[in-house]
């Protein structure tokens, strides 16, 4: 058995956006939005989420973008509810979970539960 380590560089980082980003694709709360709705061009989300998620964690600045903006058009095409970003952070902690354990590890999933609860409450509750 193999031991969890923290996420420690980018390539941990790519593994856990992998993980999570396979598993939502045939999630039946929220594939949906990925695969009909948004049509998500994967090989262009999955990089972007790369970076975006160690700008997050280690600060390298290399993300470009503004999910907001992206999740209030998404939201304008198919209502998004709480129980979809709940959804959502219980998948994405439950793969960080599974993959990783640590300080790194517990920093994701805190900042991750905040950003979807920012995004959920800008655009259920102000839009």
């Amino acid at each position: 058995m193999e031991l969890k380590q923290d996420i420690l560089d980018r390539k941990d980082i790519e593994l856990l956006v992998d993980r999570f980003y396979k598993i939502v694709q045939n999630d039946e709360v929220i594939g949906y939005l990925f695969n009909e709705v948004a049509k998500t061009n994967w090989n262009i989300h999955i990089p972007k989420m790369y970076d975006f998620w160690e700008v997050v964690l280690f600060g390298t600045g290399r993300f470009k973008g503004n999910p907001m903006q992206v999740h209030k058009e998404l939201h304008r095409k198919s209502k998004m509810s709480e129980t979809h970003f709940q959804h959502w952070i219980h998948l994405f902690n439950s793969t960080v979970d599974e993959l990783f354990t640590g300080p790194n590890a517990e920093d994701v999933k805190y900042n991750a539960t905040n950003i979807a609860k920012s995004l959920m409450c800008n655009i259920m509750f102000i839009d």
